[in-house]
């Protein structure tokens, strides 16, 4: 399986690594792309997460360190002016050995001052390893080693993505096998003390594809969501919990493709949530005929969706983000030349959306887009690569 995985991720043109971040850098209100690695310390970043908290923007980022050790490191930052200037970079870790890269990324999740970083470790396989968290308690100041969200550190522990809640509770999703089946499954498992410890972990589907990003997402109700990509068929579901994680349910399934395929392509999908508890998503197929990337929309709370509406030409990694009455998607597209980044905007709820806009430059390698919601409108971020250059991480405000 993981050979034709190999050769389907080449097809698609899924390989690429990263960028890094930092200081005080200005994002232009021109909407000039800002190039923020140089001073991050870092020379090549592989991975990062962004996540916001009452208008704090905060990333996590893991790269090769600038300095003669060449480390591998994670760091952390932040922006509380909707990214025109950005904090120091911080050390969250420099000897776990992370295994990071774009759609494996090290994950941040962030309540008031308590923080929340997990990210994957190698093992005794170069690509395989377990889960390692750290907390903080003082914005990000100072780091201390948390329990892993797993059972144990055992196995290949992979896919992870964390989110706080409203009442300060933290959620951990990832994809794991222990009981050894052959197939990855999807697991959860919740911190009740900011992130010190973990309490038991859930199995909540008993087989998923083994490669692919999972998304959580709080609708502003309190509901949990998670976006994940299925076993038979290949199609993206929804798993919901209505109590904080104590219990779960499968609700759906987002864009009912019927997609039948034994490999993994590596790509999952984006979830965002309205006021008035809309969802909205991105999702990537490859079954024949309608492969591609689309974007849907439920108005009841999951249980159904609209009909997928196709995005981009060859687009596959994306990611959506709703503000006040506007929702913004982004993706990645492969071209002649490379790859570039392109976003799109609704104003009526996601029922028609604006003609595509080129973010990046052509003639390069741009790929997995995140963006986020900014009391100003929408901050775009990815990462680039120039030729054998190393990756860089640029943001790009999305206001008009």
């Amino acid at each position: 399986m993981y050979l034709i995985s190999y050769f389907f991720t080449l097809i698609i043109g899924v390989t690429l690594l990263l960028t890094a971040c930092i200081n005080s850098q200005s994002v232009a209100h021109d909407n000039m792309m800002i190039n923020l690695t140089s001073s991050s310390g870092l020379q090549d970043v592989i991975s990062f997460d962004v996540t916001t908290h009452d208008d704090i923007i905060y990333v996590l980022v893991a790269g090769k360190s600038a300095d003669k050790t060449n480390r591998t490191v994670v760091r952390y930052l932040f922006s509380e002016d909707g990214g025109q200037q950005w904090s120091s970079a911080v050390d969250v870790e420099t000897d776990s050995n992370p295994i990071a890269v774009r759609g494996n990324d090290v994950q941040l999740a962030a309540s008031g001052d308590n923080l929340v970083a997990i990210w994957q470790t190698r093992g005794e396989f170069p690509s395989m390893g377990a889960m390692v968290s750290r907390y903080s308690h003082d914005g990000g100041k100072t780091w201390h080693t948390g329990t892993n969200p797993a059972v144990d550190n055992n196995g290949d522990q992979a896919h992870i993505d964390v989110i706080a809640d409203k009442q300060g509770i933290f959620h951990a999703v990832w994809l794991a096998d222990p009981e050894e089946n052959g197939y990855q499954s999807l697991r959860y498992a919740r911190s009740i003390d900011k992130g010190e410890h973990w309490q038991a972990s859930q199995k909540l589907d008993d087989s998923t594809c083994s490669c692919c990003w999972n998304t959580l997402a709080v609708s502003p109700s309190g509901e949990l969501n998670i976006l994940y990509r299925d076993m038979k068929p290949r199609d993206m579901a929804l798993m919901q919990s209505s109590d904080h994680g104590v219990t779960w349910r499968r609700t759906s399934t987002v864009g009912e493709f019927n997609w039948q395929f034994e490999g993994c392509p590596h790509i999952g999908g984006g979830l965002a949530i309205s006021e008035d508890n809309a969802l909205y998503s991105t999702v990537w197929t490859g079954v024949e005929g309608k492969a591609g990337l689309y974007t849907l929309r439920s108005t009841d709370n999951g249980k159904t969706w609209s009909t997928p509406h196709a995005v981009g030409n060859l687009a596959s990694h994306s990611n959506i983000a709703v503000h006040k009455q506007q929702i913004a998607m982004i993706w990645d597209e492969r071209e002649p030349d490379g790859a570039s980044i392109f976003s799109a905007e609704s104003h009526n709820g996601g029922v028609t959306w604006s003609a595509p806009k080129r973010l990046s430059v052509t003639g390069i390698m741009a790929t997995h887009p995140r963006v986020v919601s900014t009391p100003s409108g929408f901050l775009a971020l990815w990462t680039e690569k120039h030729n054998k250059q190393p990756s860089q991480w640029v943001v790009k405000s999305l206001n008009e």
